[in-house]
């Protein structure tokens, strides 16, 4: 008999090894895809929509097997919040690398991803920059990929526009942020080129502040046609409300991070835009492709539309992934980085909204983009053709 019970202990033993085993081999490994951005303050709806973009991907790329390098793997995003102070986006990243091995990391303002750029390289993980600031890309970092088209390729159209339809003088209230610093450096000398002229300069702090009236006011002074306005949405919108609050009758423009979609709920609908020109809300695009992921996002998000940060980023971690898989690898960044440019341009049109063409010479990404205007209550859209193309 305890024969007999040593053998059935043995063979239980054994069988569960074997369980154990055919567990392991289909157990799955994570893959970790950082986050460093504003998930409070001013800039809190800006982060969250880049962040739920992002979730969105790593929840359809979990719903299928995910195989790599021989091995099963499910993607998670580890976000942490910087409040928008790249000193703090710094640390934040340094820890992701340290502590959470993420061999990839998504930044959204400007002064965070120049800080990171500091060390990136060194520390070989690769920057998945959200700013459309060119200088992002023309710095030669090797290890950096710049995800929405270079915002320079809007003052040209915003211009025209706009002078077209009300005028030459322009005040400019943008934001203080590095972002908005390097847009207002753009702009001023070609709206000026086509015979504009700058007749007030009031930058103000839009993270900071809620109350907007007296900057606002000294710019009003200077009677502007047009007012160049942007940061963050909230804080684009309140500008905007104040200085139709204080008469302003004139047209604006509105910066790429600022989403006219976005403004509309803040003001109390879109009639006080009018005359407005920037960025067509993903809503309001009827292409195929993004119509679909529209129904797809409303469907996990009832109530809410997503914007241009919501499906960018949701595209970039699908091309991330899709390039580990070309690359072999899930930790190699250099390996990872030279796939990305396969990834984006492979990618199905369901996870591309966007329409994303590819990648140019310095990281970049070429896209087709769809202007905004408003006028009589309605966003009317103006199609360009792959913006960074050539460059």
């Amino acid at each position: 008999m305890q024969a007999k019970l040593t053998r059935r202990t043995l063979l239980a033993a054994a069988a569960a090894t074997l369980a154990l085993a055919g567990g392991a081999a289909h157990a799955q490994e994570v893959i970790k895809i950082g986050f460093s951005g504003p998930l409070s303050g001013g800039a809190a709806l800006y982060g969250k929509n880049v962040l739920s973009g992002m979730e969105m991907a790593a929840a359809e790329i979990n719903a299928k097997p995910l195989e790599i390098g021989g091995k099963r793997y499910k993607v998670e995003i580890v976000a942490l919040d910087d409040k928008y102070n790249p000193s703090e986006t710094a640390i934040n990243v340094q820890r992701l690398v340290q502590q959470h091995k993420t061999p990839a990391v998504l930044v959204p303002h400007s002064g965070g991803v120049f800080a990171v750029q500091a060390f990136n390289e060194k520390s070989k993980v690769l920057l998945l920059a959200y700013t459309s600031l060119p200088q992002v890309t023309e710095r030669g970092n090797k290890l950096t990929i710049r995800i929405p088209p270079d915002f320079t390729g809007y003052i040209a159209p915003f211009t025209k526009a706009m002078m077209a339809k009300h005028g030459k003088n322009v005040a400019m209230v943008q934001a203080d942020h590095d972002y908005a610093k390097a847009w207002a450096a753009a702009f001023k000398p070609a709206w000026e080129a086509s015979g504009g002229k700058v007749v007030a300069e009031n930058p103000m702090s839009y993270n900071k502040a809620t109350d907007f009236y007296s900057g606002v006011s000294r710019a009003m002074q200077a009677k502007p046609d047009v007012m160049f306005i942007g940061g963050a949405s909230e804080p684009t919108a309140l500008v905007a409300k104040q200085a139709r609050e204080l008469g302003f009758k004139g047209g604006f423009i509105i910066l790429d991070q600022a989403k006219i979609d976005e403004m509309a709920k803040v003001v109390g609908g879109i009639a006080p835009l009018e005359g407005s020109i920037g960025v067509m809300p993903l809503a309001n695009d009827d292409r195929p492709e993004a119509a679909a992921f529209t129904q797809r996002f409303r469907k996990l998000n009832p109530g809410k539309d997503p914007s241009t940060e919501v499906s960018l980023n949701y595209s970039t971690v699908h091309a991330t992934v899709a390039a580990m898989k070309l690359a072999g690898t899930t930790t190699d960044a250099e390996k990872i980085r030279a796939q990305m440019e396969k990834a984006y341009t492979t990618l199905p049109p369901e996870y591309n909204p966007n329409d994303i063409d590819g990648l140019d010479a310095k990281g970049g990404t070429i896209a087709n983009v769809i202007l905004g205007t408003v006028e009589g209550g309605k966003v009317k859209g103006q199609f360009l053709r792959a913006i960074n193309a050539g460059k």
